[in-house]
């Protein structure tokens, strides 16, 4: 059973749990998790992404999207043991998200959409540290999204650096 426990800590804008629970969990299935596995999506105000972004990446001010790995695919030490049974968390800033929405992926629902997708790839090993990275991903998430009847506008490549902390950094 796939269980995505989904936590909002922030007020400012509006999260519909339950359609981001049910999209991380398509977006699961989709990409083959289909095992016992527990995700964590957690939406959190610009001051607690800053403080994430700055302790585990080194850099100023909030983000709008940070994965946590766990266990990552095909890197586990036990390989018998199968998928990942702890993914690891997605955290969000709908405030961030909220901002950019208009120039990544045209509407702010379109734009957490996007983040779960972004957040869960990196989880399950995907990554942008360069162009060709980069681009197999986009291209990734907008089939995802598709497949979901989600449309995003094109626009600029939404992600040019990694966002997604080293596991030595407590990650």
């Amino acid at each position: 059973m796939l269980d995505v426990l989904v936590s909002n800590s922030q007020s400012d804008h509006p999260i519909a749990a339950g359609r981001w629970e049910y999209l991380a969990r398509r977006i699961l299935e989709q990409e083959g998790v289909e095992c016992d596995a527990e995700l964590g999506l957690e939406f959190v105000d610009e001051g607690v992404m800053a403080g994430l972004n700055e302790r585990y990446l080194g850099r100023e001010g909030p983000t709008d999207v940070l994965a946590f790995p766990i266990d990552v695919p095909g890197q586990r030490a036990d390989a018998e043991a199968g998928p990942p049974a702890l993914l690891g968390d997605v955290i969000i800033c709908p405030q961030v998200a909220w901002r950019n929405a208009s120039q990544h992926a045209g509407t702010y629902d379109a734009e957490i959409a996007l983040l779960v997708v972004h957040g869960i790839l990196h989880l399950l090993g995907m990554d942008h540290e360069d162009d060709q990275e980069a681009q197999a991903m986009e291209i990734r998430e907008q089939e995802l999204l598709r497949s979901c009847g989600i449309e995003i506008s094109p626009g600029e490549p939404r992600f040019s650096s990694a966002s997604v902390p080293s596991r030595d950094a407590g990650g």
